[in-house]
């Protein structure tokens, strides 16, 4: 079982110890890496060793991505009726190990269990969602222009699909991604982080005992060093007709090139420098609220998380003095304990710091938290006052426990400055003027917006970002689905 490195045991203890895989998962099998090497799997919390996945590399490609090709033969042809039973058997199931998957995610994220149980579940619908896209799938006859002419549309299943996923909510990508696909008909072979594989590896032993064939969802662990190299190969393989990537926009260009070589669809939900304004006339205990579900969940490791506070001068003081007083309340710690309520951060904890350094130098104020590091991967929430947008926070995504609160004056001096930058994932804004949250909808620019509200992504809500935020749509009625489908035009002459 695990060793700890810093003297902390990992006390791991599964209802179900067989959901506890150090393999990767192929064509319903466990299997090693052709070259049988091996990578660490390490607790953020602890700096223990706690498992080791196999470290595949391209020549293990070919066999993965030939059985999911057998997969999807088999998943396609199955009514949509049935691909949906499968996908509610696996919600069951994923329901019955909501403990197990819980734990495991804590010692891969290090976030505190609180929020591996809150990610299990809005994971949960994503699968009860896409259950009932299966079966809303249709077809089109168009009126034609010709008096014995017919035409009709039909939609299939695109063919064997590649997930990337990343590490700061692995079995939420994971669902989201592989939910559409299989309800559309399609195979998946997902290449888990290599921070977070043993949920990844979970959730495969489960779709396999609801009943999904071998090959409709395989996957391939790599470690760090291999991921660009089995991420290629298997983004080029013949098989692979579609690609969906979620991480940074400098990765997500990468990957985006490797696929235009062949014209496979992708895909693409890419970094964000999210905007969070608050204006004079907000419920300010609404907006502190939602801010510290927003922005702290998991660390401050979240694609929608606020990144740049607008807080508009007649409230900044108040706002900022309720902001900091919730967030010095949080107890850091392991995330296994109940009592913790910020865990270990999993990853980026240099950018944090620099840009702490960064906004200190440059005349910006501590209100809480020191923008240190300590016992390895932890850091106390950050908040900073008087902040400028010629600060690096003002332009860089921030991926950690830090959050800075600019001083805005008017509404096109926020809109400006929440815009003036190339991403464009999500947005948010607070007011009781409806007439002013209808102008932030229209022009933040930002592929979702949180109109008085910080939780914005749902299943049922389309979600995916605008400019190099990324393309195409995940979850949401409709589009999500048809991300794994074409179209055919039959066009059909009556005698």
């Amino acid at each position: 079982m695990p060793q700890s490195l810093t003297g902390v045991d990992v006390k791991l203890e599964l209802r179900d110890k067989t959901l506890f895989h150090q393999a990767s998962y192929v064509h319903g099998e466990w299997v090693t890496a052709a070259s049988g090497k091996t990578f660490d799997v390490i607790d953020p919390g602890s700096g223990a060793i706690w498992a080791t996945c196999p470290d595949n590399g391209p020549e293990d490609v070919n066999r993965a991505i030939e059985s999911s090709q057998k997969g999807f033969l088999e998943h396609s042809a199955l009514t949509a009726r049935k691909r949906a039973q499968l996908l509610l058997e696996w919600h069951q199931l994923v329901t019955e190990a909501r403990d197990d998957l819980a734990k495991l995610l804590t010692y891969e994220t290090g976030k505190p269990l609180a929020e591996a149980y809150g990610e299990v579940d809005y994971s949960l619908g994503f699968l009860w969602w896409f259950s009932g896209e299966a079966e809303r799938v249709s077809g089109s006859i168009g009126a034609s222009s010709v008096q014995n002419r017919r035409v009709l549309v039909i939609k299939q299943p695109i063919g064997v699909t590649v997930a990337l996923v990343p590490w700061n909510f692995p079995i939420a990508m994971i669902l989201r991604k592989a939910g559409a696909a299989l309800a559309a008909g399609c195979s998946m072979i997902v290449k888990p982080s290599p921070e977070t594989p043993l949920t990844c590896l979970a959730l495969a032993d489960l779709a396999t005992r609801a009943g999904f064939a071998p090959g409709v969802f395989n996957v391939l662990t790599t470690s760090l060093d291999n991921t660009p190299k089995l991420s290629e190969a298997m983004c080029t393989h013949h098989y692979v007709q579609k690609v969906t990537f979620t991480g940074s926009t400098r990765v997500g260009k990468i990957v985006a090139g490797i696929c235009a070589r062949n014209l496979k669809k992708c895909t693409m939900e890419l970094g964000g420098n999210r905007p969070f304004i608050v204006f004079d006339d907000a419920d300010l205990e609404q907006a502190v609220t939602q801010l510290m579900a927003l922005k702290w969940r998991n660390a401050g490791q979240a694609c929608i998380t606020a990144n740049r506070v607008y807080v508009q001068a007649g409230v900044y003081d108040k706002f900022a003095s309720m902001f900091a007083s919730r967030t010095r309340e949080f107890k850091v710690g392991h995330g296994i304990d109940p009592s913790t309520t910020f865990g270990a951060v999993t990853a980026g904890l240099e950018r944090a710091e620099s840009q702490v350094q960064d906004a200190l130098e440059h005349g910006a104020q501590l209100a809480t938290g020191s923008g240190k590091r300590f016992n390895g991967q932890f850091m106390e929430s950050v908040v900073l006052t008087g902040m400028t947008q010629e600060m690096k926070m003002g332009h860089e995504e921030t991926f950690g426990p830090v959050c800075g609160l600019f001083k805005f004056h008017t509404e096109e001096e926020a809109v400006r400055w929440a815009n003036y930058t190339s991403l464009g994932l999500a947005s948010y804004a607070f007011t009781k003027n409806v007439d002013r949250l209808w102008r932030m909808f229209e022009k933040l620019q930002a592929g979702m917006i949180g109109l008085n509200t910080g939780n914005g992504s749902s299943s049922e809500s389309p979600f995916g970002g605008i400019k190099q935020s990324g393309y195409g749509k995940e979850s949401g009625k409709d589009v999500a689905v048809s991300e794994y489908l074409v179209e055919k035009t039959g066009t059909l002459t009556v005698r």
